[in-house]
């Protein structure tokens, strides 16, 4: 997740449901389909789109906070869907990169825990809190915020509600098979306490600038990551059709 300051991600009882295809590259077909539209956005912008023409996808794409502060009637409609599109740009090759990856590993236990429908869902809703987060800590910004790392942070704190065994190791593969943890349970495992520290460890350096994957020109989002993993981590629950343990 960036700011730009110029331009220089059939259902079943179960995961996938009883019916779901084969994933492609052992990767759920939702989670294929969402890094084939990032990254397609990202090769048009970059390869078949002017630099002029660029800036205005990213006015028109990305999330700007000093938006909502103006009368809707004296703008574009981008304030209505923005808060979702900003998810899908990104500042360059290097950051969507970072993201491909951590949404394959984590996006996919997900996704194959709940299926394309609700993990659509998902992603809208964690998209919106993210920027829901980084608005209420920017509102006077004028910066385009764009990247998916909001919603990536809110798939990593769903997974840390079922995806880390007491005392064992994440497995991207069974993950998903695994009984989904109270609020209290999760607060005791030491695996997701760990992951947790780590992760808020790590947003905490990108709050003090120093983070990979923004572009030049570009700063981290870090309040819009922490709005995801909250997201994630207290309200996955309502996405989740598997049994608590």
């Amino acid at each position: 997740m960036t700011t730009q300051r110029a331009l220089d991600e059939p259902e079943g009882a179960g995961p996938g449901g009883p019916g779901a295809r084969q994933p492609m590259f052992n990767l759920p077909a939702v989670i294929v389909w969402v890094l084939a539209i990032m990254w397609l956005v990202q090769l048009v912008r970059d390869f078949l789109l002017s630099r002029l023409q660029n800036l205005q996808v990213v006015i028109e794409g990305g999330f700007i906070p000093v938006r909502y502060s103006i009368d809707l009637g004296e703008q574009s409609l981008a304030w209505l869907w923005t808060p979702l599109t900003y998810s899908l740009l990104h500042g360059g090759f290097a950051h969507i990169i970072v993201n491909s990856i951590w949404l394959m590993a984590f996006g996919a236990v997900v996704a194959r825990r709940i299926g394309t429908g609700r993990f659509l869902v998902f992603w809208l809703f964690s998209a919106v809190a993210s920027a829901g987060l980084y608005w209420l800590m920017n509102q006077g910004s004028n910066v385009p915020m764009i990247g998916a790392s909001g919603v990536v942070s809110g798939l990593m704190g769903a997974a840390a509600r079922f995806a880390f065994p007491s005392g064992g190791r994440f497995n991207r593969t069974d993950a998903h098979l695994l009984p989904r943890l109270t609020l209290a349970q999760a607060m005791g495992n030491k695996t997701v306490l760990i992951y947790v520290a780590v992760w808020f460890g790590i947003n905490a350096l990108a709050a003090f600038g120093f983070a990979a994957g923004a572009g030049d020109g570009a700063q981290i989002a870090w309040e819009a990551h922490i709005g995801g993993f909250i997201f994630g981590f207290l309200l996955f629950p309502l996405f989740d059709v598997q049994p608590r343990h």
